[in-house]
C-alpha cells in the first residue's frame, strides 16, 4: 500500500508490466519518468538507483544537455512513498542502522545531493501532487516548474516523524518562519507560496506542459520554459506572513503555540490548533533541525542531518503511532507521548542528533 505522506520505503511493490521509470534521449534533453501512476509515482529504492545511475551515465554523455523529470499519470509528480514499509522496521527488534529503510534513505539522500549539484540542467515539472519523496527530487533541481495544479508538502509531523529528502535544508532558507510554518503543521501550498517558499521558480499552466516537453528537445531550458510562462495566481502567504513571523520566532514549539493563540488574526488560531494535532516530539526534533540547518554549510550536512532523525525516529513510538493512527488503523487518533510540547523536554531530542555509526558518504 502507497500513502502520500513521507518518503517512499523500500520494499514498495508495482505490479506494472513497465519498469518503474522510464528514459530516453531526445534531442539534446534526457527525459525520466516516474512510472508508477496508480501509486502517484512513489518511490521505491529500485526507483532510487534507477534514476542515480541514469544521471551518473548522462553526466559524462554530450547527447544530454538538460535532464527533464517528470511523473507518470495525470495524479501528481511523486507523492511520497509506502510509509507502512518503513512502519515495520519500526516495529521490529532489527538495529534501526541495519533496517532496509536505513539503506533506502542513505541511497535516496545521495540522490538528493547529486540532483542539487548536478552539472547540467535539471528541469523538474512538479505537476499535481509533490509531497516528501517528491520534494526530493523535485526541489534540488536548477529549474522547478510548478502549475495550478501543484500541492507541495512536507506532512511529517502529522505522522510523528520529520522532514527530510534535504527539507530542513530548503524550508530553513525559505523567506521569514515560512518554512517553519509549513514543516511544523505538515501542511501542503499551492503555486503561489511554493514559489513564495523558494522551493519552485516558475508557473507553467498544466495545458502548456506537453508543450514546453516538447520544446526542451532542441531549446535550452531557461528560454523554453520562458516561452511557456505566465504569472502565477497568488498564495495565501501574502496575507499571511506577518502573523506568521510573528509567532514562529519563539524559541520552542510550546512558545510558538502560546503565541499563535494570543494572536488576533483568525488564521493564527486555526495554526494553533493544528499543531495541537501533531506529535510534539516530531515538532520539537523538526524545530531545532530547521535551526541548525539555517546554520549549516550547505544541503549535504542538512542531509546527514535528517539521516540521524530519520534513523532515531524508528526508535521513536510516535513514530509507529503516527502510521497507525493515520494508515493502519485510519481512526486519526493518535496518542503522542508526550502528549503535550510542554512536556519534551531538550535533552529528550538531543538523541536524534547525534552521530551514527554508519554516517551518510557524500
Amino acid at each position: 500500500m502507497t500513502t502520500a505522506t513521507n518518503a517512499a520505503g523500500p520494499r514498495s511493490i508495482d505490479t506494472s508490466a513497465e519498469p518503474p521509470v522510464l528514459t530516453r534521449v531526445e534531442g539534446r534533453a534526457g527525459y525520466i519518468v516516474l512510472n508508477r501512476p496508480r501509486a502517484i509515482n512513489a518511490l521505491t529504492l529500485a526507483m532510487v538507483r534507477m534514476i542515480t545511475t541514469t544521471l551518473e551515465e548522462w553526466r559524462h554523455d554530450d547527447r544530454v544537455q538538460t535532464v527533464v523529470l517528470t511523473g507518470a499519470g495525470d495524479r501528481g509528480l511523486c507523492a511520497g512513498g509506502d510509509i507502512v514499509a518503513i512502519h515495520r522496521d519500526a516495529t521490529s527488534d532489527q538495529p534501526a542502522e541495519q533496517t532496509e529503510s536505513a539503506t533506502f534513505w542513505r541511497e535516496e539522500y545521495a540522490l538528493n545531493a547529486l540532483i542539487e549539484s548536478y552539472p547540467k540542467p535539471y528541469v523538474a515539472i512538479m505537476d499535481g501532487i509533490v509531497l516528501g519523496g517528491g520534494v526530493g527530487v523535485s526541489a534540488h533541481g536548477s529549474h522547478r516548474v510548478v502549475t495550478e495544479r501543484t500541492s507541495v508538502g512536507m506532512p511529517e509531523t502529522g505522522i510523528g516523524f520529520v522532514p527530510d529528502v534535504g527539507g530542513t535544508w530548503l524550508l530553513s532558507h525559505a523567506p521569514g518562519q515560512l518554512g517553519t510554518h509549513l514543516a511544523l503543521t505538515a501542511g501542503s501550498v499551492k503555486a503561489g507560496d511554493a514559489l513564495e517558499l523558494g522551493l519552485a521558480d516558475w508557473f507553467v499552466e498544466s495545458s502548456k506542459i506537453p508543450s514546453l516537453l516538447t520544446a526542451l528537445v532542441d531549446t535550452r531550458p531557461g528560454a523554453a520554459i520562458a516561452a511557456h510562462a505566465s504569472v502565477s495566481p497568488a498564495g495565501q502567504f501574502e496575507d499571511d506572513r506577518d502573523w506568521i513571523d510573528a509567532c514562529y520566532g519563539a524559541s520552542d514549539v510550546a512558545a510558538i503555540i502560546k503565541a499563535l493563540l494570543k494572536h488576533p488574526n483568525p488564521a493564527a488560531r486555526v495554526a494553533a490548533e493544528t499543531l495541537t494535532t501533531r506529535s510534539p516530539t516530531a515538532m520539537a526534533v523538526t524545530l531545532r533541525a530547521l535551526r541548525a540547518a539555517a546554520e549549516l554549510p550547505d544541503l549535504a550536512a542538512a542531509l546527514q542531518q535528517e539521516l540521524r532523525m530519520v534513523v532515531r525516529f524508528l526508535d521513536c513510538g510516535d513514530f509507529a503511532e503516527g502510521v497507525r493512527a493515520a494508515v493502519i488503523d485510519k481512526d486519526r487518533n493518535p496518542a503522542w507521548y508526550p502528549r503535550r510540547p510542554e512536556d519534551v523536554w531538550p535533552e529528550d531530542i538531543d538523541g536524534f542528533f547525534a552521530p551514527l555509526i554508519h554516517e551518510l558518504a557524500l
